[in-house]
């Protein structure tokens, strides 16, 4: 019962979501409250709401500080020779913008955090995508699609995760994967040029004069239509602000100020810059990564230190300070929220004994005589369940009890690590992901509307990883 209850509770979530019958806080909270109760259980709610905020608290924490912390960092102009590598590639062909995105994306994830490499990615990005009309969902789904096989590396989690549960090296495991990775990884970049092609049909090829061109004809035409309207000289000036609109009315004028605002990110005389302070930025950076990777202090208080560090001596001055603060307070309290609010349905699906019920049930619907392709099997599976569930309650609940089976038949413990890191892809979009939110909510997407595009693409970016380990004669 538990099973069955379990996943309608999932899919009753994701319906609600994609059909935009819910948002997804509300869904979050609401119905595992509900399913909660459908259990019996509904006196414990509390319970279970307060173990998963405990939980997850840690990961708020750092997601909020590091909010902070990227993003006076793209304040300051310290990715901003990144941004202008990627968009000297880029241009304004839709097609190689959509690869530059896939590009950025893989290469900002090196540092093993999802959040950040969806900040970094965004901010770089968004302004072209805006700009040229092209369609917001592709540059998430893609870089997504790009973190979730980065995030398979040894300090990205899962890998960890794996060798921690089967009591193997990391290493072992993710060494002997590099080629299969890679495939997959080429097999985004190639799906990001398909996608791309698709946009430059859609949209065709401009440069980004000609788009500034069009921008200004836009904003001319707006002033004319508001002065013709006896707006005055406060309706005209709000015309002008209104870069990259567009022009469909009033209604959009508070988004198309975001979205000039979002453009400053490349401004080279933004008010922000600090150019001075352009390698001691860069050294704190490269100390805050390198303090990750190596596990010095926990993640969320290393970003905490930096957060206070970066904004003391970038902005000495309080009220800097401040409006720094609220210029990422949006997107810190969307995040924020969106993880506390995941807490709830986590919370709900540990503590009744859902994802127990469901993991036990996944293992027994196996045939016996699937003993000896127990990795395949457990490749396949680990798409749908690090979708359903935490990297956390797949890894330490589910792949041990698959690993005591696959080793009844002789296969390695190691072989079933590597075909647990396959579904990565697709679990970075996950509704229980924290980073998905911060990508989405930079992005102004709907999650279900990312959710829609995106499973797909990363199903079928997970399958050639899992097809290449085959092949390769590593799973």
């Amino acid at each position: 019962m538990l099973t069955i209850l379990g996943f309608a509770m999932i899919a009753t979530f994701l319906v609600l979501i994609m059909m935009k019958k819910m948002s997804p806080i509300a869904a979050l909270v609401l119905i595992p409250a509900l399913f909660c109760v459908f259990v019996g259980k509904g006196a414990k709610l509390g319970d279970y709401v307060i173990d998963g905020v405990t939980d997850l608290a840690p990961t708020a924490a750092m997601l909020m500080f590091a909010i902070v912390y990227f993003g006076v960092m793209i304040d300051v102009g310290l990715f901003d020779p990144i941004v202008r590598g990627i968009l000297k590639f880029c241009k304004a062909d839709p097609m190689r913008i959509v690869v530059g995105t896939a590009v950025l994306a893989a290469i900002v994830s090196l540092d093993g955090d999802g959040s950040t490499t969806f900040m970094i990615t965004v901010s770089a990005m968004y302004p072209l995508y805006k700009r040229l009309k092209m369609s917001l969902v592709v540059m998430t789904g893609v870089a997504a699609m790009a973190n979730g096989v980065m995030n398979t590396l040894p300090w990205g989690g899962p890998t960890a995760r794996a060798a921690t549960a089967l009591k193997v090296d990391a290493s072992d495991i993710f060494v002997p994967m590099i080629p299969a990775l890679a495939v997959g990884l080429l097999g985004v970049f190639v799906l990001s040029y398909v996608l791309g092609k698709r946009e430059r049909k859609r949209l065709g090829v401009l440069t980004l004069d000609d788009v500034l061109v069009e921008e200004k004809a836009e904003e001319k035409e707006t002033e004319t239509v508001l002065v013709g309207a006896g707006s005055g000289a406060n309706g005209t000036g709000k015309g002008a602000t209104a870069t990259g609109g567009s022009g469909s009315g009033t209604d959009a004028d508070d988004d198309t100020e975001g979205d000039a605002e979002r453009f400053q990110v490349l401004d080279p005389n933004r008010a922000t810059l600090r150019p001075k302070l352009y390698w001691f930025n860069a050294l704190l950076t490269g100390v805050l990564l390198t303090a990750m990777i190596m596990e010095w202090l926990p993640i969320p208080v290393l970003f905490l230190l930096g957060a206070a560090l970066v904004l003391t001596v970038n902005f000495p001055h309080i009220p800097d300070q401040k409006a720094r603060l609220a210029a990422h307070a949006d997107n810190v309290l969307n995040v924020a929220g969106m993880v506390f609010a995941a807490a709830v349905f986590t919370g709900v699906l540990q503590g009744t004994g859902m994802v127990d019920h469901m993991a036990r049930w996944m293992v027994d619907v196996i045939p016996a005589g699937m003993g000896p392709h127990m990795a395949l099997v457990t490749g396949v599976l680990s798409l749908p369940l690090t979708y359903f569930m935490s990297n956390d309650g797949f890894y330490f609940g589910v792949l041990p009890v698959l690993a005591e089976a696959g080793a009844a038949h002789g296969v390695t413990p190691l072989e079933m690590a590597r075909a647990s890191l396959v579904g990565q892809p697709l679990h970075m979009s996950s509704p229980l992901v924290p980073a998905v939110y911060v990508l989405v909510g930079m992005a102004k997407v709907e999650f279900g509307d990312h959710t829609k595009f995106v499973v797909k693409w990363a199903a079928l970016t997970c399958l050639i990883i899992l097809g290449a380990g085959i092949l390769f004669g590593i799973i």
